[in-house]
């Protein structure tokens, strides 16, 4: 069996934890995303000679800006979708914010790099920080309301 299939039993009873296996695909395509803004950083800062910094660039500024924001949201979120799916969410719930992270996740680093006032600005940079935070908070809301429910 695929090991991201298999269940694992919780110590002393006969409940089951499911691997949170569609979140696993999605952080996958996350994390190479990730790996991409990570590589545009490193080169910039090559080209602008920043080992520090932004040495002055407006490019490399947003390609940090870019890759830190992606680190200070997706492993919050991933890790809330995570708990959910194991939890028994369904599996359309877990496809729609898990999708929508990484189209946010898309669009803002393109909105980072588009001229103020742009259309791709607009669309990128402020579209996709609404959507991460419409997935913060919708994963943040499932499980408080999960846990409510639960008791």
């Amino acid at each position: 069996m695929i090991w991201y299939k298999r269940a694992y039993r919780i110590a002393g009873g006969d409940s089951m934890v499911q691997v949170p296996s569609i979140t696993a695909i999605y952080l996958a395509v996350l994390a190479l995303i990730y790996t991409g803004l990570a590589a545009q950083t490193v080169r910039l800062r090559r080209l602008n000679r920043a080992a520090f910094g932004d040495a002055g660039s407006p490019e490399l500024r947003s390609a940090i800006r870019g890759h830190a924001h992606f680190a200070e949201y997706v492993p919050i979120i991933v890790l809330m979708v995570a708990m959910l799916e194991m939890s028994g969410v369904a599996a359309y719930r877990i496809h729609a914010l898990m999708g929508a992270l990484v189209v946010a996740r898309v669009l803002h680093p393109i909105g980072m790099y588009a001229k103020p006032g742009t259309t791709a600005f607009r669309i990128g940079r402020f579209g996709g920080m609404v959507l991460t935070i419409a997935v913060l908070v919708s994963a943040a809301l499932l499980i408080l309301v999960r846990f409510a429910l639960s008791r």
